[in-house]
């Protein structure tokens, strides 16, 4: 029995598309689905995944998804525990969440074909999206990862697959139920939702809309399970970079100029790798939000096979 208290309102759709809900391994999983009349051949069908954290939807992706949906077939998913998906009491792991992504991938191939799809995940669901493109090559044709986690600071992350820095001790105290929903909701307050934007935005603009949405996602029931696997640490990995290096698809990164995520000396790790491209984006965590004309323009070609514009950090 959940203990959440009142919502403040229902949740509407993030996304102006329609929306299917899959039965999966990892639960019931959300996915704003558009068809376009006229796509472009040449391109393949586009998933899109958002970040983890407190209050994460669908919402974080909107912009892109608003851009692609005129030219391409685009999914946008939402990972277990968020959004529209089911938000079960349950452990959240990157094994749940890429699950999910199969899931998912293995829709888009009953719909639209069985080829390669390219991908586009933001913050720490770019370790679960390079994660499903190692164990499955043949479903991702591209990836593009936006800020990702993973690659900060110069320590080796390559202990045995599957392992995370998931602290079960931590997990048990957050998760007790005297005080689980009232901790979950100081830390989602408009006024804190607000403060974090602006740190991932690295400014005091943010984007409204998503703020307002966030606050709105992070009062309906069940909110709070995911995100409080996320603050003990179980959605983390410590074999990132072994996944990263065994990706055979070609990989764009986009790193942010501001905000509190822009290290990313651990890049350096994969220097050598040749599929593997990175760009100093302009702006926040979120650079779509400030200027999603010049984000998109610095994907066509690589969307296309080419070296992106801007490629090299």
């Amino acid at each position: 029995m959940d203990n959440s208290h009142a919502i403040a309102q229902p949740l509407c759709p993030a996304i102006a598309a329609p929306r299917v809900e899959l039965e999966t391994t990892a639960g019931r999983v959300s996915v704003y689905w558009s068809i376009p009349d006229h796509a472009d051949a040449q391109l393949a069908p586009l998933l899109l995944i958002h970040s983890v954290n407190a209050a994460a939807s669908a919402a974080e992706v909107a912009p892109l998804f608003r851009h692609y949906s005129a030219e391409r077939v685009v999914l946008a998913m939402e990972l277990p525990g968020f959004g529209f998906s089911e938000r079960a009491e349950q452990l959240y792991t990157p094994r749940l969440m890429t699950d999910a992504i199969h899931a998912v991938l293995a829709a888009m191939a009953q719909r639209h074909g069985d080829v390669p799809v390219d991908v586009l995940a933001v913050s720490l669901s770019s370790e679960f999206a390079a994660r499903a493109a190692m164990e499955a090559p043949q479903r991702i044709a591209r990836l593009a990862l936006v800020s990702p986690t993973g690659l900060s600071g110069r320590r080796v992350r390559k202990a045995p697959l599957g392992s995370t820095l998931y602290k079960a001790g931590v997990h048990a105290f957050l998760r007790r139920p005297m005080w689980s929903q009232a901790l979950f909701e100081l830390l989602t307050r408009p006024g804190v939702v607000r403060y974090f934007l602006r740190r991932t935005f690295g400014s005091e603009a943010i984007d409204e809309s998503l703020w307002h949405y966030c606050v709105i996602t992070a009062r309906q029931p069940g909110a709070r399970h995911a995100p409080l696997c996320f603050l003990s640490m179980a959605m983390f990995s410590t074999d990132i970079h072994t996944v990263y290096e065994a990706l055979q698809c070609p990989v764009w990164v986009s790193m942010a100029t501001r905000g509190d995520f822009t290290d990313y000396r651990g890049m350096a790790l994969l220097k050598t790798n040749k599929r593997w491209q990175a760009a100093l984006v302009p702006g926040g965590a979120l650079p779509y939000f400030e200027d999603t004309p010049g984000f998109v323009a610095r994907l066509v070609l690589f969307w296309r096979g080419s070296p992106c514009l801007g490629a090299g950090a």
